[in-house]
């Protein structure tokens, strides 16, 4: 897709019983892709070569609109950032019709109204429920021509691929996931970044206390990206497990924001409010 032009327009209808589903999936299953973003930033080598959220706008009820076109107009969201209870970002692409928006414009939007997330690696996509919705409904030379405008490989438009595959794929992919159990739940970099932790704060302890211009300490990242493993090297280092972000948020509610009950089980463990 040209980032300064409006992408093609695939309009569908919000009532469609299969496109609330599609986007309740995606939003029941957000976690996902949150980890993956989470684990992004602390790579040193990008491994994703997209990640972003799509989220209905609107210029007003009020708002004078062409005869045939909606309300709101969907759109995506990169630079993803979620605090546990609102999705920001910043608009990927200029609008079809809208008015009071335009591309590359700052977002900030309730996690319950979005519509839909992705991120690909090695030009593979993970999520896109409601783009796979549309997909499937295409003919097979439209269905190419809509991959191809993306340039991205959807795969099977009725499989839905939310975690790469243990033990599968090449490069970055196996290097991930070839000593990880396909049953574990837990991400390969939160293993594997467990005893390196405890090292490090081993090395100094204060490194639990400290807080980032947002008040999160690292208890509060990692209970919000769902890594089990960094969380019992963060408890059992002393990390307070009662700590308030700046937006008044504990660990333990943070974790619970997105599902995470193996973390919320540990945190209420150590008497986590």
């Amino acid at each position: 897709m040209s980032d300064s032009q409006p992408s093609k327009v695939f309009l569908f209808d919000d009532s469609d019983p299969e496109m609330q589903r599609a986007c309740e999936n995606a939003r029941a299953s957000f976690r996902h892709f949150w980890r993956e973003v989470h684990w992004e930033r602390r790579r040193i080598v990008p491994a994703l070569d997209l990640a972003c959220v799509k989220a209905p706008f609107s210029d007003g009820p009020d708002a004078p609109r062409a005869e045939g076109t909606p309300n709101a107009e969907h759109m995506w969201m990169s630079d993803v950032d979620f605090d546990g209870l609102f999705v920001s970002g910043v608009l990927l692409n200029a609008p079809n019709w809208l008015k009071t928006v335009k591309e590359g414009d700052s977002a900030r939007i309730p996690l319950g109204e979005i519509g839909d997330w992705m991120y690909v690696i090695s030009g593979e996509v993970f999520g896109a429920y409601t783009v796979n919705l549309l997909r499937s409904r295409m003919g097979g030379q439209e269905r190419q021509e809509h991959d191809n405008a993306w340039g991205l490989k959807f795969g099977d438009p009725k499989t839905i691929r939310v975690v790469p595959e243990p033990n599968k794929g090449g490069g970055l992919l196996k290097n991930w996931f070839r000593k990880l159990p396909a049953d574990t739940g837990e991400h390969p970099m939160s293993e594997n970044m467990a005893t390196p932790l405890k090292e490090q704060l081993a090395n100094d302890p204060t490194l639990v206390f400290v807080k980032d211009d947002r008040g999160w300490t690292f208890l509060h990242q990692e209970a919000l990206a769902g890594n089990a493993a960094t969380v019992k090297v963060l408890l059992h280092a002393g990390a307070d497990v009662n700590a308030l972000t700046g937006h008044g948020m504990t660990p333990l509610q943070l974790a619970k924001s997105l599902g995470w009950d193996k973390v919320a089980a540990l945190l209420e463990g150590k008497g986590a409010k």
